[in-house]
């Protein structure tokens, strides 16, 4: 998945985004390269916006 590929309002969960970080991690060993980097930052503001969407969601 290139960066590029993540759009903000995705309808993932954060279980399935955060198994997405957890496989780029594990691809990587452990050492992200510049465009690791780049995808895993965008993983992780996707991962906060469906957290947040859950919780608005039970609220």
């Amino acid at each position: 998945m290139s960066p590029d590929s993540v759009t903000p309002g995705s309808a993932r969960s954060a279980a399935e985004v955060n198994e997405r970080i957890r496989a780029l991690w594990l691809r990587s060993g452990g050492s992200l390269s510049a465009q690791e980097r780049a995808e895993y930052e965008l993983l992780v503001v996707e991962w906060a916006a469906a957290i947040r969407g859950q919780v608005v969601k039970a609220a």
